[in-house]
């Protein structure tokens, strides 16, 4: 019979704040921003939309809905712009810049210079997409690459579909578990201590993959007391509960998250996407409907094409993106009016505007892995085990299904020089850089069973697939970070041996991910730990709720800890 997780125990246990969280938001902007919060939430994006009739994309019949109709003329005219919904946030700014820093198309805008007319649809109240699309509200519409992964099935039940069609944003330091307690230094820290968090939303699922990559034992990820914020509340009741002291630590983005970093006394990011690079990414979604149809494959892109150069003008001129915000979005104009516009111009510090060349390398068109494919699949487990879905027996689709890959491959096509420039590695590392990165503790330390033969250090096939499917998948996470790849033993045999052997185990575990994976040397520290680090008390295994072979098996294990730059 199927057993709950202990991680998926402690999503059961849920406490959740009341009105008490809104006293600390000292702001005119909590309407505005819990509304982004509910944005962020699977949840709500699941649950929004309608239970019967068209608005869920579903006849009478039980047949796919047609699709709604639309204005006078072609797509992408004046009488029929091409519509997207978005919400208030900073990580759309280039978008708007594209514009003529309008919802509307501009003239002597990039857009209007592409003979296409765009109108961007704020909806803070985040509907569904099956009602954005059948209200004909907007063809195409934001979601995170992890709310994607829960939207789409639902939206296949409801007789529609849809597909990305670019990256926007990667949030680089966005999102992070912050705590004011100066003992909660790592992930593992969190044993025992409660976390301020909205469900379902990216900063929660960072941080349940965070918990279930460390090296807690179960009895301890188990003890880790998520505490569920009201939606209407929104990140700023995170920050409220954080700052009352109601709990320990809370997993937010910005920018309640720089807010909290300032007021907070002690206040400390613990692990964060400045870290975990390749793990948020915002995209936009099309209505396959409109996909389907050749006529609007060229405003769809040069939808995309103008984004882009959107980009590329907002990089270059920020406060000129700041204003597009500020004109454009009520909320910002609130927020320059209470923090200012260099607040709001500090927020782009936290995440990385995606261009060509970011979407080429995100999306694995040059070589390497295929982030937002990893990612898709990645959330999408982890949101059918904490019981996201609408439908938990919804089919699992393929993330090549949920992507169309056209629009930046023509681009690409077209840009050689972007292409080789997407090929390089993001980051350069260093051997001195490391031994600086690793004289701190380690964020999170992730344990891997990585078998080898009695008194060998030599990887089998076994042990090769292990690495290939626990470790690297972990490091393409934390595409910034430096690790350190130790070998450990158990209590049994001589101390000065087990020193030596896990020495060498951690050795060959290190050349095999330089040798077949291609990650640079400099980015690991080799240790060899021996006995002398263990994760379970071998004197008092039941401590952690473990047999003794199970506490000697985990103190075997190959731990690989994650170091920011």
């Amino acid at each position: 019979m199927a057993t709950a997780s202990p991680l998926a125990k402690g999503l059961i246990a849920v406490i959740i704040l009341g009105a008490a969280g809104s006293a600390a938001w000292n702001l005119a902007l909590k309407d505005w921003w819990a509304n982004r919060a509910d944005a962020k939430s699977g949840t709500t994006i699941s649950a929004s939309a309608p239970a019967s009739g068209k608005a869920n994309g579903v006849t009478p019949s039980g047949k796919p809905a047609p699709a709604p109709v639309s204005g006078s003329g072609p797509l992408g005219s004046s009488g029929n712009p091409l519509k997207v919904s978005i919400v208030s946030f900073h990580g759309y700014a280039p978008a708007l810049v594209a514009n003529g820093n309008s919802l509307t198309t501009q003239p002597n805008s990039v857009y209007a210079a592409k003979g296409v007319n765009m109108q961007f649809v704020i909806q803070d109240d985040i509907p569904a997409l099956a009602t954005v699309f059948e209200s004909g509200a907007a063809q195409c519409a934001w979601r995170t690459s992890d709310s994607w992964a829960q939207e789409q099935p639902n939206l296949r039940n409801a007789g529609l579909d849809a597909r990305a069609v670019m990256v926007v944003d990667n949030t680089q330091g966005a999102d992070a578990v912050i705590a004011k307690d100066g003992s909660i230094r790592t992930v593992e820290d969190l044993a025992g201590h409660s976390v301020a968090v909205l469900q379902f939303t990216p900063s929660h699922g960072m941080l349940i993959d965070a918990i279930e990559n460390s090296s807690m034992t179960a009895r301890k990820k188990e003890s880790v007391k998520f505490v569920f914020i009201n939606a209407d509340e929104g990140t700023a009741g995170v920050r409220a509960a954080l700052e009352s002291g109601n709990v320990d630590a809370a997993a937010l983005w910005d920018p309640d998250l720089s807010l909290a970093l300032r007021n907070v006394k002690g206040g400390h990011v613990v692990y964060s996407t400045k870290t975990a690079t390749n793990l948020i990414f915002d995209i936009m979604v099309c209505d396959s409907r409109v996909l389907a149809k050749e006529e609007n494959i060229p405003v769809i892109q040069k939808f995309v094409e103008g984004w882009m150069e959107g980009v590329t003008q907002a990089r270059a001129k920020p406060d000129n993106a700041v204003e597009a915000l500020v004109n454009t979005e009520e909320f910002f104009k609130l927020l320059a009016k209470q923090e200012g516009k260099p607040f709001i111009k500090s927020l782009f510090n936290n995440l990385v505007w995606t261009g060509l060349e970011d979407n080429a390398r995100i999306l694995g068109l040059v070589g390497g892995t295929n982030h937002y494919d990893r990612v898709y699949r990645r959330f999408d487990a982890i949101y059918r085990a904490a019981g996201a879905l609408a439908n938990p027996k919804s089919p699992v689709v393929n993330p090549q299904e949920s992507f169309d890959y056209r629009f930046i491959k023509a681009m690409l096509a077209k840009n050689t020089a972007v292409e080789t420039a997407a090929a390089k590695p993001q980051y350069q590392f260093t051997e001195t850089a490391q031994k600086v990165a690793t004289q701190q503790a380690a964020s999170v330390t992730k344990p891997v069973t990585v078998g080898f033969a009695t008194g060998s250090a030599e990887l089998t096939k076994k042990a090769q697939r292990v690495v290939d499917t626990e470790m690297v998948p972990f490091i393409e996470n934390n595409g910034s970070a430096y690790f350190e790849v130790s070998g450990n033993s158990d209590g049994v045999g001589a101390r000065d041996s087990n020193l030596r052997l896990s020495q060498a185990r951690a050795a060959a575990v290190v050349k095999y991910l330089n040798e077949q994976w291609e990650f640079p040397k400099a980015r690991f520290k080799i240790v060899g730990n021996g006995p002398d680090k263990p994760l379970c008390n071998e004197a008092n295994p039941a401590a952690d709720g473990l047999a003794l072979e199970d506490c000697r098996a985990l103190n075997r294990t190959t731990r690989i800890g994650v170091f920011a730059r």
